[in-house]
């Protein structure tokens, strides 16, 4: 809540995504902003007994507009294949929720070349959908490592992303890169061919780290 109002009160437009406990008060903290709200996780399911899940239309109910769907610690860490992954995008567009879609390879998957490969396959999940917010490349490599991709590799796969988008009818979707992003690397990663924006993991966290990210978003627009 400290962060939403503060970033409020800079009257930026960040999309911020709490965990579910606090998507109410910080709902309540961005009234009158710019700044959207969003879920970490939705539940594939309309309505029944699963004792646990967050529906769409709670999601919604909680004043979000977005949602992310595929973000690398679902798919590798849950498990989470094309299937699930597809019935929740089917679940948050039917109650208006927009997804921010996550692609991305492991360590073990770029070192096979299999990156290229990987990230088809996720993107492949797109095929048929419209109202969706956006695409993240998450390499997880490069998340809570340390590690970053380099400029050009991420020039590289953003460029291969969009190809597939156009094939797939998503000519405008926007793509945002994920790993590792910090304030003495956001204005690079943004500013190459591509590269739509970030989406922003540990360092969102510190106020003022998030502030410099948003700084050079905006230096490049």
């Amino acid at each position: 809540m400290e962060l939403a109002s503060a970033l409020k009160s800079d009257g930026r437009n960040c999309w911020l995504f709490p965990a579910f406990p606090h998507l109410a008060p910080v709902h309540d903290a961005l009234i009158g902003s710019g700044l959207k709200l969003g879920a970490q996780d939705v539940s594939p399911e309309a309505d029944g007994a699963f004792t646990g899940d967050v529906s769409a239309e709670m999601l919604a109910d909680t004043g979000c507009s977005l949602v992310l769907v595929g973000h690398s610690e679902r798919r590798h860490g849950h498990s989470e294949g094309a299937n699930l992954l597809a019935r929740k995008l089917k679940r948050a567009l039917e109650a208006g929720l927009k997804p921010l879609y996550c692609v991305g390879e492991t360590l073990e998957q770029r070192k096979a070349g299999k990156a290229q490969a990987v990230v088809k396959d996720h993107l492949s999940t797109l095929a048929g959908t419209e109202g969706i917010a956006a695409v993240a490349y998450e390499p997880v490599w490069a998340i809570g490592t340390g590690e970053t991709a380099t400029p050009g590799q991420a020039a590289e796969m953003h460029a291969f992303i969009r190809e597939e988008l156009k094939k797939l009818g998503l000519n405008k979707l926007p793509i945002l890169y994920g790993g590792s992003v910090k304030p003495d690397n956001a204005l690079e990663l943004m500013s190459q061919p591509d590269v739509d924006g970030v989406l922003v993991g540990g360092a969102s966290l510190e106020l003022e780290s998030l502030r410099a990210i948003d700084d050079a978003a905006r230096e490049i627009k």
